[in-house]
Parts: C-alpha cells; structure tokens; sequence
C-alpha cells in the first residue's frame, strides 16, 4: 500500500440558468490545464440550501469544501455574486489566475484570515524546522533513536522510557540520555524536566482533540490534524482520525484506507497557523492546525485567534502537507 495524492474536488453552487455558471466552469478547465479533478455542478433554489452548501451568491466555487473567495460577513444567498480582480475590475465569475491561485492553496479575499499561501514558508516554519524538515539527521545517533521512538509510539501508543532507547544510542558511541536531549534541543521531540518523552512528532503522550486508530487496534494521540494526517504515509498504513471542531465540538473523522481518504463532514477544511515567536512546534503552532467542519467555521476561530497567523487549507493541501512532512521520517535511504 502506498499514500497517493486524493483527487481534487470542485463544486460549482449555481442558481438555475446562471449565464456565469458556464462560464465559471471554462475557467475552472483553464485552471486546472490538464491537472485531475472531480467538477461537479450544484443547482441550489432556496436560502436554506445556499446556507448548507456555504453559497453567498450564482456562482460560488468551493474546492474540497472552502470557498477560497470568501468575503468574511457575507451572507447565504441565491442572488448573483460578482469576483474583483487583481486590478479591481469586477466580473460574474473568478478569473482563470485567481483560480490558480486558489487550487495552489491560496486563502483570497479573507480579513479574518491572513490570506497567505499555505506553503508560505514564514506559517510552515515550526511545522518544517525552518526548512530543515523533521527528519533527523544520522550523526550522533539522532536518526536511529529518533525512528526508535516513532516505532514504540506506533506499535504500542505510548513514548518509550529512555532505557529502551540504549541500543540505538550505543552504535553512535552515546547514551539515550545524551540523544534525547540533542532531539529536544533541536525540537524532534519534547522532554519533560525528568528527561520522559511528552511528544514526538507526529504523536504526543498527553491527549488532543486529535486521536489515531489503527487496524491493529492501537490508538495514538496526535500533536495536531497535520500531523495526524501524516501519520498514514509515515506508516503506511490505514488510520482513521478522530477529531473535533474547536468551535462547535461537532465530530471530525477523516478515513484513510488503501491510498484512499474520505473526510466527514464532506466540508471539512484545516486551518495552519502559528504565533508569532520562536519556539518548539509544541507551543508555537500545534493547537493552531486543528480540523474544521467548514470554512465559516475556521474564519470564526481565527478571527477569535489574532495573534495567530495562518490560513485555511483545503483538505487535498492538508494531505499534502502531512505526507512530505511526516512520509520519509521512517524511510532508510
């Protein structure tokens, strides 16, 4: 079984006979210029259907969900909906390059969120090492301790003491204590003051909103929902993620099984963010990248959150995020 990349999926939310609608879907094509995706065309009459499906007028495009061109404040509607441009010029539907912006996972047009790429290295900086990524280097033993500990988290849901981790230590001629605490300096793993493992991305020993389940029935807690989302290509190996939404408690459960992940609720959209200090992931970032059921909802908690820099992604991006993350941790070569 190998983790692969899920199919985008794109819904065009019209009123019926919508002249814009067709020409939305031109240039959703455009956009896309070759690259797979699922289209779908959604005819919505009613207010309450515009209020589920998140339309704030003919047409809205969603991409896995998330409205990437969402003006905070506006309301469900089935009126007609106008898209400005980079030079302000107002159109019935998003242009061909704001669309390729949105399906690299650019936040448009948000004041509760930042609006930045997700790939800004400045917002992925404590989930990457600055760019450093979160494999450890072989040196000094760090590697070999390191996948040691991943393992034990793994196959048995808890952190391995430090006496289980001698043997990796010795072939680099230093103790478990000595290593651990290399990994704890150049955030790896968090220590606790007696030198006990509290985390070590992807997992954490104290519990989250996010937990793990595998087909071997072990369950694990996660650091975050990109880490949890990881956790899948890091093993390869189906999981199911059990989550919430910090805003309405409502459940989130994200099911990855042969390659293939299903998210419920369908809208569910991951919000990425830190606070803007140096510091371990722990506490920078890691209660910032939580699970949403819907784009509305991560706008409320941002907004809520200030200090917090960050943008909404959509699922297919949160999925790729987690696996170039957390996928080679594990690998030999």
């Amino acid at each position: 079984m190998s983790w692969k990349a899920t199919k985008m999926r794109i819904t065009v939310l019209t009123v019926p006979d919508c002249p814009n609608a067709p020409v939305a879907q031109e240039r959703i094509a455009a956009a896309l210029d070759g690259r797979a995706a699922e289209v779908q065309l959604v005819e919505v009459r009613e207010e309450a259907d515009a209020a589920h499906w998140g339309m704030t007028g003919s047409p809205t495009v969603l991409i896995d969900g998330v409205d990437p061109f969402a003006v905070a404040g506006s309301a469900p509607s089935v009126s007609c909906r106008l898209y400005r441009d980079a030079d302000g010029r107002t159109d019935g539907a998003p242009s061909v390059e704001l669309l390729r912006q949105a399906l690299a996972g650019l936040s448009i047009g948000s004041s509760a969120v930042t609006g930045e790429d997700c790939c800004d290295p400045d917002i992925l900086d404590p989930i990457g090492r600055g760019g450093r990524g979160r494999r450890a280097p072989v040196e000094g033993g760090l590697r070999a301790v390191h996948q040691a500990v991943l393992r034990h988290f793994a196959s048995t849901g808890s952190a391995p003491a430090p006496a289980e981790l001698e043997a990796p230590a010795a072939t680099a001629g230093r103790t478990a204590t000595q290593v651990l605490a290399e990994l704890d300096r150049e955030d790896f793993l968090t220590l606790d003051k007696n030198g006990q493992i509290l985390a070590a991305y992807p997992f954490s020993t104290v519990a989250t909103r996010h937990r793990v389940s595998f087909a071997d029935g072990v369950q694990v807690w996660s650091m975050c929902a990109i880490d949890a989302l990881g956790i899948a290509a890091m093993l390869d190996q189906d999981v199911v993620i059990s989550s919430s939404d910090p805003v309405t408690a409502e459940p989130v459960t994200i099911t990855m099984t042969g390659g293939t992940t299903v998210w419920e609720p369908a809208g569910t959209v991951v919000f990425v963010g830190h606070r803007g200090y140096a510091g371990p992931a722990a506490a920078v970032c890691c209660d910032a990248l939580n699970f949403f059921t819907g784009d509305a909802s991560a706008r409320t908690w941002a907004e809520g959150h200030p200090q917090v820099k960050g943008a909404v992604v959509s699922q297919t991006r949160a999925e790729e995020l987690g696996r170039e993350t957390f996928g080679p941790l594990l690998r030999d070569a």
